[in-house]
C-alpha cells in the first residue's frame, strides 16, 4: 500500500483529500504547515507528498528546496488556490513533480498522484541497479553500533560536513566512506580514494596535488592529483594516520583555503572536495607524539564516526555470514550451500583479529571446502585448526 503525506495548514482540504485517498486505497498521513511536514519526511518514508504552497511558519517551496537539498527522492506534488503561473514555474523549476490548483480536478489529481508514485519507485530501482552496476554493497548488521552508523550516515551524508572514521583494520570503514558518498549531494561526481599508508612519503605530494612537467626528474608530464579529480565530489583519505607531517600541512591549506598547489607549479588551482578521512590510529596520541597535526586533526573532525569491531558486535555475525554464503556462492556459479545454527555459534565464539574481512575469507574458505551444508565440525576442521 503506497503511503501519501497530505500538507496543508486548511483543515478543510486535509480532510477532502484524506477522505479522497483512504478510499482509492492509499495510507494517508497529514501535517498542517511545512515545518511539521519536513520534519515527518525526515523520519518516515513516503511514496508521494501533496503540499500547500502558502503556510505557516514554513512555507511549502521552502519544504521543497530542504528535502531537495538533502537529496531525499520523493515526488512532491504542489497544490494551491492562491497560486500564480510564476508560482507553478518555480515550484517545477526547483523539482516538485507538478502543480495543481484548488479546488483540484479529481480525475486529474489521481491520475498525477499513480504517475508520481510510478516515477518514485522507477528512480529507485534506477538508484539499487546503480549500486548493483558500480559494486556498492550493503552495510549489513542490526546491533546498536551498526544502526547508529547508518542513522549517521542518513543524517550527514546531505552535508558537506568533513568525516573522520575510526576503526580497526577490516571493520568496514571504507565501506562507510561510500556510502555517504552515495547518499549525498556529490554522488554524481567521482569518489576517489587514497590509501595515505600505501604511498611513499616522498611521493604522497604528487598523488595529493599532482605535479607540473620537468618539475622532478621523472616527471615526464604534467599529472592531475587527486584533489583535482575529486573536485566536486568526495576524497576519501585512508589511513590518513600515516601521512607526513609536510602533506599533512599541505592538505589543511586545501582544506582551509579550497586551494591547492601542484609539485613545481605556481599558480593555486581551486578545488571544490568533500573530504572524508579514516584511521585505525588513536590521533590524539599521535598528536601528543608529534606525529600528527592537531589543528589538521580537529579541521577533520567535525562529524566522527566509529566503526565497531567485529568481536564488538557478534550478533551481527550470523547475518554476516548468510550473507557473505550468497555472495560467494553466486561468485562461483556454485550450488547454494546453508549453514547450521551450530556452526554460526561456533563463528560467534571466534576471535575476530581480522574483523569483516577475516570472516569473509573464512567463509569462502568454508564454501570451497564443504558439501551441502557447512556444520560445527567443519568450522572446527577447516577454520580453526588452520
Amino acid at each position: 500500500m503506497s503511503s501519501i503525506l497530505v500538507v496543508d495548514d486548511e483543515k478543510s482540504i486535509r480532510k477532502a483529500l484524506l477522505d479522497i485517498l483512504v478510499v482509492e486505497g492509499y495510507k494517508v498521513e497529514e501535517a498542517t504547515d511545512g515545518l511539521e511536514g519536513y520534519n515527518l519526511v525526515k523520519s518516515k518514508k513516503y511514496d508521494c507528498i501533496l503540499c500547500d504552497i502558502k503556510m505557516p511558519r514554513m512555507t511549502g517551496l521552502e519544504m521543497l528546496d530542504k528535502l531537495i537539498q538533502e537529496g531525499l527522492e520523493v515526488p512532491i506534488i504542489m497544490i494551491s488556490g492562491h497560486g500564480t503561473t510564476e508560482d507553478a514555474v518555480e515550484a517545477v523549476k526547483k523539482g516538485a513533480f507538478d502543480y495543481i490548483s484548488k479546488p483540484p480536478d479529481l480525475n486529474r489529481l489521481l491520475i498525477t498522484i499513480r504517475n508520481a508514485i510510478d516515477k518514485g519507485s522507477l528512480v529507485t530501482e534506477t538508484t539499487n541497479l546503480k549500486r548493483k552496476v558500480n559494486g556498492l554493497k550493503d552495510i549489513i548488521g542490526e546491533s546498536e553500533g551498526i544502526q547508529l552508523i547508518k542513522k549517521t550516515i542518513d543524517r550527514v551524508a546531505p552535508t558537506d560536513a568533513r568525516i573522520l572514521i575510526t576503526g580497526e583494520n577490516g571493520s568496514g570503514k571504507e565501506l562507510v566512506a561510500r556510502w555517504v558518498h552515495e547518499k549525498s549531494n556529490r554522488n554524481s561526481k567521482p569518489l576517489i580514494e587514497v590509501n595515505c599508508a600505501a604511498i611513499p612519503s616522498e611521493l604522497i605530494d604528487s598523488e595529493l596535488f599532482g605535479h607540473e612537467k620537468g618539475s622532478f626528474t621523472s616527471a615526464i608530464k604534467q599529472r592531475i592529483g587527486k584533489f583535482e579529480q575529486a573536485d566536486g565530489g568526495t576524497l576519501f583519505l585512508d589511513e590518513i594516520g600515516d601521512m607526513s607531517l609536510s602533506a599533512q600541512a599541505k592538505v589543511l591549506r586545501a582544506l582551509q583555503e579550497g586551494k591547492i598547489n601542484r609539485v613545481g607549479g605556481e599558480k593555486d588551482i581551486d578545488v571544490n572536495v568533500r573530504v572524508i578521512a579514516a584511521t585505525n590510529k588513536d590521533l590524539v596520541k599521535e598528536i601528543e607524539q608529534n606525529n600528527f597535526r592537531i589543528d589538521l586533526y580537529h579541521r577533520l573532525n567535525v562529524i566522527q564516526i566509529h566503526v565497531p569491531s567485529l568481536n564488538d558486535r557478534r550478533d551481527d555475525i550470523p547475518l554476516l555470514s548468510k550473507y557473505f554464503l550468497e555472495q560467494i556462492c553466486t561468485e562461483y556459479s556454485m550450488k547454494m550451500l546453508s549453514i547450521n545454527d551450530a556452526a554460526l555459534n561456533e563463528l560467534k565464539n571466534h576471535n575476530w583479529t581480522g574483523n569483516i574481512r577475516e570472516l569473509r575469507n573464512v567463509i569462502e574458505r568454508l564454501v570451497i571446502l564443504c558439501d551441502h551444508t557447512i556444520k560445527e565440525s567443519d568450522v572446527k576442521k577447516f577454520v580453526f585448526s588452520i
